[in-house]
Parts: C-alpha cells; structure tokens; sequence
C-alpha cells in the first residue's frame, strides 16, 4: 500500500507540474488573442496539445493506481477520491500529510486555470463579435440605398451609396 501511495503521490506532483505549464502557456496566450496574432495563436495551441497529451496519459496512471489501492482498500473505486482517501490515511500523517499537500496544489492550479481559460475565453467572444459586426457592416453597405439622381426621362441614373461597381476595394 505504500508504494502506491507514494506513486500516486508521485504522479499527482507530475501531473500539477503539467497543469503549471498549461497554466503558464495559456496566460501568454492572453497577450496574442489580444493582438490578433493568429500564428502565434497556433504555435501556443499546438504545445498545448502536447502538455494535454502528457497529462491525459498521466490521468490515465493516475486512475489505474486509484483502482489498486481501492482494490487493496476493499473500496469501490468511483467512490474513493483523494479527500476519502486523505482522511483514510489519517492514522498515517506523513502519507496523508503529502497527499494533502500535492491535493491542495493540484487543485489550486486548476481554479487559476479555469480563470486564465475564462478570460481568454471571453477575449474570443469578443474578437469574434468584433468580426461579425464587420461583416455585417460590409454586408449593409451592399444594402445601402440608391442616390436619387433621375434622367431626363425621370428614370433613376442613382448609384447605390457606398460600394464600387459591386466590388470590394481592399484599399478603403
């Protein structure tokens, strides 16, 4: 039961090592999102993907060592989760005393995660609000009204306001 614990403790370090990455690659994409630099955007999501990869297989460590001790605990596994699990090891401070420690990090990382990801999150709501409401004012501009210039005949000779021969000049 002790070595898994300390591999358990092991890979919940790991993987808060991860998360601190993620944290720091996300809070570098908060200057680019505002900048609107795409490609700077791709590379930062690219090693993402990596660190996400790193931990969904550490995740997958991690579950396998959650379902040895449940099995050696005589626990069932969905219910055992490391606060349970803290307050087991109660009788064992120096064990329960890290997992407490390496839970409390983990957990920390995470809320500045979810924090970090909320306001990139709404920076993109908002960039792409900003490109919507372009494009509909490119689009009203199609729709904007004739001038009323009339011929000799009182036919309309008017051009419609705002637009080129139905064309869009990438100078304006």
């Amino acid at each position: 039961m002790a070595s898994l614990m300390e591999n358990l403790i092991s890979i919940l370090e790991t993987e808060t090592s991860e998360y601190e990455i993620l944290v720091g690659l996300s809070t570098k994409k908060t200057p680019i999102i505002i900048k609107g630099d795409l490609d700077a955007l791709q590379q930062i999501t690219d090693e993402e993907q990596i660190v996400v990869g790193r931990i969904q297989h550490l995740e997958k460590q991690r579950e396998e060592v959650i379902g040895d001790i449940a099995n050696v605990i005589n626990k069932d596994v969905t219910e055992l989760k490391l606060v349970n699990l803290i307050e087991m090891l109660r009788d064992r401070p120096e064990e329960s005393g890290k997992l407490a420690s390496v839970h409390d990090k983990l957990k920390d990382v995470l809320s500045r995660m979810v924090r970090v990801n909320e306001q990139n999150r709404e920076l993109l709501t908002n960039a792409m609000e900003m490109v919507e409401f372009d494009m509909n004012i490119l689009q009203s501009m199609k729709a904007a009204p004739e001038t009323a210039n009339y011929t000799k005949g009182a036919y309309t000779s008017g051009d419609i306001m705002g637009v080129n021969a139905g064309r869009f000049d990438a100078k304006q």
